[in-house]
């Protein structure tokens, strides 16, 4: 099969399992160009055109446009929701050329070689097919621009003090995520996902977030907690049959127990890709 073929037939397959829950938003608009895409702002210059991929509240799509302006900024999404919150943040920031639409990332709406810098955050991890979903950034990439992606890594996510609950709510989520064809595995997988998806000049990395301060682990903590019985993932993890509302009701106690030990600190690492077309 080939990957115009592929692209004919590709779709969604997967179910995004955060959902768009005030809780999972608090995370997502907390992002930043700074805290989530520092390994691709030396790729960006005034006048580059930017595909933001799973751009989700905007947050981040509206300091990329910030970066690159004049330049164009396309920031899509799979869900319609959410892009209304993208567009009033790049109105309230003032932002000229910045528009956004719906997309799946496996069969992107653009012709070839349509953008300068392909980004996405925390999208991979999510698809059902993130091979071709580099694929179909890549082909919307011009020759010489870059396709970026960065995802964290579930399976590496560490924090102090211990927590038996804890470690029972992350083998839950990683359940529930691939039970929705995601892999929350993933910042280890981009780089043989993009050697798959045919780049040949790819610098892999690897960042953290790091969650210390009192205000930091109150947050954190607070948004898991919440997160755990109020969000889609809630819902899709006793629907499925991974876990019951009671549990669900433990483990958000324990978040907030956690959030509340003076010495906690958690890490969320990440994989990163620079993948040059």
């Amino acid at each position: 099969m080939t990957h115009a073929s592929e692209r004919s037939q590709a779709h969604e397959t997967a179910v995004y399992t955060h959902g768009h829950h005030e809780s999972v938003l608090r995370s997502h608009t907390w992002r930043t160009a700074a805290n989530s895409a520092a390994y691709l702002l030396d790729a960006l210059r005034p006048g580059l055109d930017v595909l933001d991929v799973g751009c989700g509240p905007g947050t981040i799509t509206a300091d990329l446009a910030a970066l690159v302006a004049p330049g164009r900024v396309v920031g899509v999404d799979a869900a319609e929701d959410v892009l209304d919150k993208a567009r009033a943040t790049a109105a309230e920031r003032g932002l000229d050329g910045v528009e956004f639409r719906v997309a799946d990332v496996h069969a992107l709406d653009f012709p070839d070689d349509s953008f300068d810098v392909v980004h996405a955050h925390q999208v991979l991890q999510h698809v059902g097919d993130p091979v071709q979903a580099l694929r179909e950034m890549r082909r919307v990439c011009r020759p010489g621009g870059v396709v970026a992606a960065r995802d964290s890594d579930y399976g590496a996510f560490t924090w102090y003090p211990a927590s038996p609950v804890l470690d029972d709510w992350l083998d839950l989520y990683r359940r529930v995520a691939r039970a929705n064809g995601g892999e929350p595995d993933a910042g280890r997988r981009l780089f043989a996902w993009a050697r798959q998806a045919g780049f040949t000049d790819v610098t892999a990395t690897a960042t953290a977030w790091c969650f210390a301060t009192p205000d930091e682990r109150a947050w954190w903590s607070g948004l898991w907690a919440d997160r755990t019985t109020a969000s889609s993932y809630a819902g899709l993890a006793v629907e499925g049959g991974h876990a019951t509302r009671a549990g669900l009701e433990e483990i958000s106690a324990a978040w907030r127990a956690w959030g509340t030990a003076e010495d906690a600190w958690f890490m969320v690492p990440h994989g990163e890709i620079l993948c040059r077309v």
